[in-house]
């Protein structure tokens, strides 16, 4: 599994020279071996040591990965910095996100006495081959990104999308000022 993570993040990054270059460089590499570690011993109900190991490689790396999430194979996690993917978190085969991505819940449901339900589905699921660029937020347990889907940078989406669309919010305007001053 970790290899698969390694060539993917060779693979999808024409900046990498060579496959040790991610092994011993890339932040979403650590985290991904720990996490790794980490979900391993989360399925064994092994108590306390997996939320140490992921807190420890978000301390590392800026990259916060709950040891509930399933993460895929070929997972590649681009820079990295910001990235926040939570407990029920899925996410498919071959998928890669970018810094400042999260993947969390919209919210908190309560029971009657106003206590936080636990053990619900509260993160998104990505499907096989979902990129998810710089900066956005995909939020809710209900939220599911088809198979192939792109979600540009910057995006906060709160609803499912069908597999095979491209989700951009609106461009935005730009504007250019003299400047008033010599800086030379």
């Amino acid at each position: 599994s970790l290899s698969l993570d390694v060539q993917a993040a060779f693979d999808g990054d024409p900046a990498a020279q060579h496959t040790d270059e991610t092994i011993f460089c890339y932040p979403g590499i650590r985290a991904l071996w720990m996490h790794r570690v980490a979900h391993a011993l989360y399925k064994r109900s092994v108590p306390l040591i997996p939320r140490i190991i992921s807190e420890h490689a978000h301390e590392l790396t800026g990259i916060d990965i709950h040891p509930g999430a399933t993460i895929g194979e070929s997972f590649f996690i681009d820079h990295g910095t910001g990235v926040v993917i939570g407990e029920t978190t899925v996410i498919g085969n071959h998928c890669k996100v970018y810094q400042g991505v999260t993947l969390g819940a919209r919210s908190f449901e309560r029971d009657a006495s106003g206590e936080l339900k636990r053990n619900l589905k509260r993160h998104p699921t990505l499907g096989n081959k979902v990129t998810v660029y710089a900066g956005a937020t995909i939020l809710g347990g209900d939220t599911t990104i088809g198979d192939a889907c792109v979600i540009a940078g910057g995006v906060f989406l709160v609803r499912s999308v069908d597999a095979g669309h491209t989700v951009r919010g609106p461009k935005a305007a730009v504007r250019f000022n003299e400047n008033r001053e010599d800086f030379s």
